[in-house]
């Protein structure tokens, strides 16, 4: 079945016959798959928890099934979380780069649009959080009881997603500001040359406008003079 571009049946699959000694292979599918996943659609919140959520109902479908012996299913899902993080990881870098381009081009901190993208990148950890939490809930206590210590262990540490989009976004700000400061220390420069040299400005300006006068009143002079000649 495919939901939300992913196949939910290769997923639960791979992790209900996955060893204790595949977690890497877990962990670099699930970040293929879900990757895979946000690149068919537009990069926004809503789908991004929507893409998280079809993940782990897969994988928390596939840890059921999992009839291998010793298994350690905490470690599959550590796994399965650590390459959803990989993933959203991506997502960060992506909205780096667009974001680097409107800084680049000048665009005002103010800019509804680039607020509420660098705004939005500082909650795609929660998202994360919140889609594999209500995801386990919403699938009964025998999973959530499975995905909690593997969330709560996530929480303490940390994702790379949450250090990295906290990183982008001040680095952005600080971009921004510095630039604002910039502008407004060139206005200040441009406006204090301005008075400094405000009045040689208009002596120029007034010994222009006197010269022209004389130069006007010679060639009336010279008319007149002209003109009693002829008389």
């Amino acid at each position: 079945m495919i939901k939300s571009g992913i196949d939910q049946e290769a997923l639960i699959a791979m992790l209900s016959s996955a060893s204790a000694r595949q977690g890497e292979m877990v962990r670099a599918s699930v970040r293929d798959v879900t990757l895979k996943a946000l690149q068919g659609r537009e990069l926004t919140l809503q789908n991004i928890r929507k893409v998280l959520s079809t993940v782990t109902a897969a994988a928390s479908a596939g840890a059921l099934k999992n009839a291998a012996p010793a298994i350690d299913v905490e470690a599959l899902l550590e796994q399965t979380l650590t390459g959803m993080d990989d993933a959203l990881l991506k997502a960060v870098e992506a909205n780096r780069m667009a974001l680097q381009q409107f800084v680049d081009q000048g665009v005002n901190l103010q800019e509804s649009q680039l607020k509420k993208a660098l705004g939005d990148l500082e909650r795609f950890e929660d998202a994360l959080f919140n889609s594999v939490s209500k995801g386990s809930v919403d699938a009964g206590d025998r999973v959530q009881a499975m995905w909690q210590p593997v969330l709560d262990a996530m929480r303490m540490k940390g994702t790379a997603t949450g250090a990295t989009a906290d990183a982008t976004a001040q680095q952005l700000m600080g971009q921004m500001q510095t630039a604002m400061r910039a502008s407004r220390a060139a206005g200040l420069r441009a406006a204090n040359a301005m008075a400094q040299n405000y009045a040689a400005l208009v002596s120029g300006v007034l010994i222009g406008m006197s010269e022209a006068l004389k130069a006007g009143q010679g060639g009336s002079g010279a008319g007149r003079k002209g003109s009693s000649s002829s008389k």
